[in-house]
């Protein structure tokens, strides 16, 4: 998608600020009963059933300021200082202790103010398609008899997808204010997972395709706010890599990177014009990208640095997880057979017998976005010693107990006696497996900021060879558990870590053109010492 759709025209439009009426006319208060109970159900807040609407409001009013407004208030202390940091805000050792004192920052450099968050939940059409690939509304708008005219860009499709939205919703006899899982009849299991991972949001380990809907609907308004401030920061820096286009760079340029630049920004140079009509030209054009029209005139010269320019680099990004999928392709080329296989396994995937490596790794990329179950044999493989230990003591298991209490047991022999007793919990269900589970949500659930920590060089190094990944000579203990955290990411995700693959899109995209801008301005630099030297030299 061009830079001049994706960024300018998005990101400079101005945002009409509308009046704070909510006080007295929540947007809830308009929803359908199945609404509310479907925004108490997506936020996991309990709801007596039955509950007449009057109980449902109120519960929803006394929960909308912290899950609707300002969800930052449900935050921790990591997640407050990783938002403040991606802000540019620092942040001191103290106040990380002090959640009070985050919380105040965020909301001082939050989105956007209450009254915005409160209007924009009156109308979720208005951005709740936003996040949507093209292909995704592309199969809404068929499957619904959109008529989308030629060419069917994005932004085509979105608008013509947003305008018949609530009429979509009343033709086929559903609600729209809060949207339900019909919305998504079109996207599979490996989409819903696929936006989480793309949105930097950790997918719920379940193979329930209707928490996959919930986990994305209840994400889908802060993705929204991200994506605009990630659009807004690269206009900004786009649009401030033209503004160091100063006279002395121009000056110091050429007629061939004159004529260049003209021709990358679509300016027209009629035919005999001479070198200083040439910079003339160059001047006019960037007093209009940088001027009061900065929208429509943006958008057509700098959009055509991008096509021109950037052309080749914005296809090998137009899909936005493009990076993450190839490095994900690439860490799957090492796995052994058992992992590949356990990937496939942690999934439901049926691994056809007597498959290949090739044809193994070829499996695990097709199913990067799929969700793994919630627990599995393999769950038990990045747990702590300890842990293990633990459980096997009190799982009920004769055998597995009689590992646990090996003081010569290794940290492989506690792993495969807690899969075995974990499997055979499986098989048999009831309580046994409700005990497992139940164990198995409370030790992941604690050790998910310190994994790996208490582990010894060489119970890392064993954990990397089960993903025949060697540990790279003389690797330190920290290289070690990061190398570990990596892999072990991977595998339950499909994908890099979660929080830090969001946007790719339209980061790459904005690279491809302030590459060009910039190195434009570093041939002009060197051109302009280059004519200082010739200056210098003839004095």
């Amino acid at each position: 998608m061009r830079l001049s759709t994706t960024v300018f025209s998005l990101a400079l439009a101005a945002d009409a600020v509308v009046g704070s009426s909510w006080f007295s006319k929540a947007a809830y208060n308009k929803w359908h009963e199945t609404e509310l109970e479907r925004w108490l159900s997506d936020n996991d807040i309990p709801y007596p059933t039955p509950a007449d609407r009057k109980d449902l409001e109120n519960l929803i009013q006394k929960n909308w300021d912290s899950y609707a407004v300002s969800p930052y208030k449900n935050w921790d202390t990591d997640k407050l200082t990783s938002y403040l940091q991606s802000k540019g805000v620092e942040t001191k050792e103290s106040a990380k202790a002090n959640k009070d004192t985050l919380l105040s920052q965020v909301q001082n450099s939050w989105y956007e103010t209450e009254d915005k968050a409160q209007t924009a939940w009156t109308s979720v059409s208005d951005w709740f398609l936003d996040t949507w690939t093209e292909s995704s509304l592309k199969a809404f708008a068929d499957k619904h008899g959109i008529p989308v005219p030629q060419p069917r860009t994005r932004d085509t499709i979105l608008q013509k997808v947003r305008s018949n939205y609530e009429t979509v919703a009343k033709k086929v006899g559903e609600t729209a204010s809060y949207p339900g899982d019909w919305l998504y009849d079109s996207w599979s299991e490996s989409d819903l997972k696929e936006w989480l991972d793309t949105n930097g949001v950790p997918a719920p380990q379940v193979s329930d395709r209707n928490k996959l809907i919930a986990s994305v609907r209840r994400n889908s308004r802060l993705a929204y706010l991200r994506l605009q401030d990630q659009k807004n920061s690269a206009a900004a820096s786009a649009n401030a890599a033209y503004a160091t286009l100063t006279d002395k760079v121009i000056d110091a340029w050429g007629e061939s990177q004159l004529k260049e630049f003209c021709d990358k920004n679509a300016i027209n140079v009629p035919q005999g014009t001479k070198t200083n009509e040439l910079r003339a030209l160059v001047r006019k054009h960037r007093a209009q990208i940088l001027g009061d029209n900065v929208t429509a005139s943006a958008a057509s010269a700098f959009g055509a640095a991008t096509s021109k320019a950037g052309n080749q680099y914005a296809k090998a990004t137009d899909d936005a997880t493009l990076a993450a999928q190839e490095a994900f392709g690439s860490v799957v080329g090492y796995w052994s057979d058992t992992r590949l296989k356990a990937y496939l396994d942690a999934r439901g995937v049926p691994v056809p017998q007597g498959s290949k490596t090739a044809e193994l790794q070829a499996l695990v990329r097709r199913n990067a976005h799929k969700a793994a179950h919630p627990y599995s044999a393999w769950t038990w493989d990045d747990l702590s010693y300890d842990s293990l230990k633990s459980y096997l003591a009190n799982s009920g298991n004769a055998a597995a107990k009689k590992v646990g209490d090996s003081s010569a047991a290794s940290r492989d022999d506690l792993v495969s006696a807690a899969q075995s007793a974990y499997s055979s919990a499986s098989s048999a269900g009831g309580g046994s497996y409700a005990s497992a589970t139940s164990y198995l949500s409370q030790a992941t659930e604690a050790a998910k900021k310190s994994t790996f920590d208490t582990w010894s060089e060489s119970e890392l190094k064993a954990y990397l060879d089960s993903y025949g990944v060697p540990a790279p000579q003389g690797s330190t203990l920290n290289s070690l558990r990061a190398e570990a955290r990596k892999q072990s990411t991977y595998f339950k995700y499909g994908t890099t870590n979660p929080a830090s693959t969001a946007f790719a899109k339209v980061s790459e995209n904005v690279k491809g053109a302030y590459q060009w801008v910039m190195g434009q301005l570093g041939a002009g630099s060197e051109a302009a010492k280059q004519k200082a030297s010739d200056i210098k030299e003839e004095l």
